[in-house]
């Protein structure tokens, strides 16, 4: 079976990385080229699909939950679509799940307006 140790780089402490080589790090830019623009809307899906999520197993946040799922989902296709790294689109895709679920959730609890 294949050594599985270097999938996310050489860690810190290992012989290999004491050749004078920086230990790696996560970033979104993996093709060497900043992408300011599509790292936000990026982070952005995520956290706003982070919202949808965790408001959508709320009863009463049904409101929110419907409203950042969507919003999410939209957002997130179309920040799918103008990302640049395969980095950014695993995150994005987190993202729209988790925005879906939201608003399935927030549907499901009351939908988008709220109830009396």
């Amino acid at each position: 079976m294949a050594s599985m140790r270097n999938v996310l780089g050489p860690a810190s402490n290992t012989a290999s990385n004491t050749a004078g080589r920086a230990p790696s790090r996560f970033t979104l830019n993996t093709d060497g080229v900043r992408h300011p623009a599509e790292n936000a809307m990026t982070v952005g899906t995520l956290l706003v699909g982070l919202l949808a999520f965790v408001t959508g197993f709320i009863v009463n946040a049904h409101v929110i939950a419907s409203w950042a799922g969507a919003v999410g989902f939209l957002g997130g296709l179309y920040t799918q679509y103008v990302s640049a790294t395969t980095a950014q689109r695993s995150l994005i895709i987190v993202g729209v799940v988790g925005s879906f679920v939201g608003a399935a959730l927030g549907i499901a609890h009351g939908g988008f307006l709220p109830t009396p």
